[in-house]
Parts: C-alpha cells; sequence; structure tokens
C-alpha cells in the first residue's frame, strides 16, 4: 500500500516543473490528483510559461500510474475561479486530503528596479494565490476529517536573497500564512506547513533571469555567497522537493505541523 494510499491531492502550479513533480510521486504512492495551473503567459518573466500542453502532459503522467486526475487551466489569483475548480474535482474524486500550493513566479531585478506591475504580480501570485488556496480547500479537509497542507516557500521565505525584493516579501509571508493558518486549524486536525527549496531544476531557473541573476552578482560580489549551498550540489531536483511534500502529505507527519522544513542543501545556514 501506498503512503498516501486512497488520498486526493490538490496541487496548484501542476503543469510542469516541482507541481508536475509533486502530482507524480503523491500519484505514485497511491494518490489520486486535482491539478491547476494559469498556462499563459505573465507580463516580466524571464522564462518560458507554462502551457496547456504541460499539463496534459502532467495528466498523462498520472494517469500512466493507474491514478485519476483531473486538471484545469485555472489562476491562482482568481477566486471564483479555484473554489470553482476545487470543489469540481472534490465532487468528482470524492474528497479532499492534501493541499500543496505551490504555483508561484520569480522575476529577479535590482531593489531600484521592481515596478509596481513586478510587486504586484508576484505578491499576488506568490503570496494571495496561496492564501486562496487554503481558505478555499480547508472546508473540504475538515469534510474528510483533518488533512496536510504543505505551502511551497523557498530559502528566500527564510533569508533575503538579492534581487528578488517582491518573492523575498512573499515567501517570507508564506510562512506567515503557514503558522497563522496552523495555529486555527489545527483543531480540526489539519496539519499546515511549508518547504524551502534551495535552487531546483526547473524552467524558473533557467532562462533569461538566470543569466540577468549571474550579471547582478558579478556586479555585487559580496552577494554572491549567500545564493551558494553548503552541500556540494549547485542544484536540486523537483523529486527531492516532492519527497519532502510526500512526507509531510503523508501519515508518518501526523504530528508535524507548523513546520518550516528547508530541503535547500544548506543554503539558509549562511
Amino acid at each position: 500500500m501506498g503512503r498516501v494510499e486512497g488520498k486526493v491531492a490538490f496541487i496548484t502550479g501542476a503543469a510542469r516543473g516541482q507541481g508536475r513533480s509533486h502530482a507524480v510521486r503523491l500519484a505514485q504512492e497511491g494518490a489520486d490528483i486535482i491539478a491547476v495551473d494559469l498556462c499563459d503567459d505573465i507580463p516580466g518573466i524571464g522564462y518560458p510559461s507554462a502551457t496547456a500542453e504541460d499539463l496534459a502532459q502532467t495528466v498523462k503522467e498520472v494517469e500512466a500510474l493507474d491514478r485519476r486526475i483531473i486538471a484545469t487551466k485555472t489562476d491562482v489569483r482568481d477566486r471564483a475561479a479555484m473554489k470553482q475548480a476545487i470543489d469540481a474535482g472534490v465532487a468528482e474524486l470524492g474528497r479532499l486530503d492534501i493541499v500543496v500550493a505551490n504555483a508561484g513566479i520569480c522575476i529577479m531585478k535590482p531593489w531600484n528596479e521592481v515596478t509596481p506591475q513586478i510587486w504586484d504580480e508576484t505578491v499576488s501570485t506568490n503570496l494571495t494565490g496561496v492564501w486562496n488556496t487554503v481558505q478555499l480547500a480547508a472546508p473540504h479537509l475538515i469534510d474528510s476529517g483533518g488533512g496536510s497542507v504543505i505551502l511551497t516557500s523557498s530559502a528566500a521565505g527564510l533569508k533575503g536573497l538579492p534581487f528578488l525584493t517582491p518573492y523575498v516579501a512573499a515567501k517570507h509571508g508564506v510562512v506567515g500564512l503557514m503558522h497563522a493558518f496552523a495555529t486555527e486549524l489545527a483543531e480540526h486536525s489539519v496539519r499546515v506547513n511549508s518547504v524551502h527549496p534551495t535552487g531546483v531544476n526547473t524552467p524558473m531557473a533557467s532562462g533569461d533571469g538566470m543569466a540577468a541573476m549571474g550579471n547582478m552578482l558579478a556586479a555585487h560580489p559580496r552577494l554572491g555567497p549567500m545564493m551558494t549551498n553548503l552541500l556540494p550540489v549547485e542544484i536540486t531536483e523537483p523529486v527531492d522537493i516532492s519527497n519532502a511534500v510526500l512526507f509531510l502529505a503523508s501519515d508518518e507527519a501526523r504530528y508535524v505541523t507548523s513546520l518550516t522544513m528547508t530541503v535547500d542543501a544548506g543554503n539558509t545556514q549562511y
């Protein structure tokens, strides 16, 4: 029997990268999946956006494991669309046990080049989107008798990584949401935790944005060590984060709540 056998997981940002990896890893251990992703362009990001074809690939990989999946093109910032996606998925699959608020964007700019649009796009997706996800999904977890909520933060949710002002602010905010939801949902046997990766080998960690980061670090060499991991690895793989998500989703973590779980190769120890 799988570690999340018979459970249903709702995952945002599931078209590719960490989100797809989480969907596949949980499906490997017996979960059915409700998946959403924007599948559209966001202005200013320096890497290709996910597509409907990416989301279809996630569906294909989950179904290849003989698990059920309901996938829709949904913006985490759109509360009405999110509620519809969650409610429809639960109606189809029968329950909800796990929530993984994974959707996020990253735009790299020096502090004085961050525009109001960049700030709003980042915070609305990475923080308000997480709030929408948990607030709208939690009633279904309560109806199921409890469950596990995992919020994707970042090493940037625990330290002030450079050239990421809105991202750092939002990811720190995710930690606050995690602690607050963990406090209030505990009486319903709902656990809430956050995961904090270092760099992960996904499209977000490629493209023009990363090249720009390299140039900015070259211009400000004293900041370079902040990006270095203690362990001898420059970047992790999505499955490394998915294994942490699986643990937090499983009954092995039944008494783990309000935890900031680092999967950062020691990055936040600097």
